[in-house]
């Protein structure tokens, strides 16, 4: 059977070539590390990842063994790691498949937006193995009209921002957030294209159930046709 693309898809596939850097990677002079957060992961034990500390000292030895600035991946991964948090805890059915593309790095490392585009809302959401602080914009390309979401990041990317506010393309808006201001997490970012925010303001699911996995990776594609980051892993 043949899939239908769909039009945000196809808009992003067209412009593929004309975005912005949302982290500072340069292909020839960077590496990038493949991240895999599933249970095929046997380096990573649920007592490593429980522990904010212990999770970000692994992240950062992984990514220092390989000479890495950034480690990256994530997108339709099914994690068990979301065990470690009761955000993501449901009586029928825990959340556990992954709709963005997580990049992991020092804490203060700056993110730009990709292309124009408008504040639709932020948000500080502080549970423990929440967003933290989050900002999603809003753009249009050809009457298509979606939103990227960027999640985990330092308090201080929230403070000159308004919704509605213009954001020119490459304009640094952001920088990834200690874990005190993160969600508790090791400091990385979280981004994630969303068609439809369908009503909420400063937070969408980043994580979904199995069972919900095709309704939401429709309306979340994957975030590398804006970053165009995997195929250098």
């Amino acid at each position: 059977m043949v899939k239908i693309e769909a039009p945000l898809e196809k808009v992003l596939k067209q412009h593929k070539d004309s975005f912005c850097r949302v982290v500072t990677f340069n292909n020839r002079l960077d590496k990038i590390l493949l991240m895999d957060f599933t249970a095929n992961n046997k380096t990573l034990p649920p007592q490593t990842v429980n522990s904010t500390d212990s999770f970000s000292t692994y992240v950062n030895e992984q990514l220092q063994s390989a000479g890495a600035l950034y480690g990256i991946g994530g997108y339709n991964e099914l994690r068990t790691l979301y065990a470690r948090s009761e955000v993501f805890d449901s009586t029928d059915e825990p959340r556990r498949l992954h709709l963005g593309i997580d990049i992991w790095g020092a804490a203060g490392t700056p993110v730009f937006t990709p292309m124009n585009g408008t504040v639709h809302s932020i948000a500080f959401n502080n549970r423990f193995g929440d967003y933290g602080a989050t900002i999603i914009l809003r753009h249009e390309l050809h009457a298509v009209i979606f939103h990227t979401l960027y999640g985990h990041l330092s308090l201080a990317s929230l403070a000159p921002l308004t919704s509605g506010q213009f954001i020119s393309a490459g304009l640094q808006i952001a920088t990834f957030g200690v874990p005190a201001e993160n969600g508790y997490w090791p400091p990385h970012l979280h981004f994630q294209i969303i068609t439809d925010m369908e009503g909420m303001l400063g937070d969408y699911p980043g994580v979904c159930k199995f069972s919900e996995k095709e309704k939401y990776l429709a309306n979340c594609p994957d975030p590398d046709l804006i970053l165009n980051m995997m195929q250098h892993v």
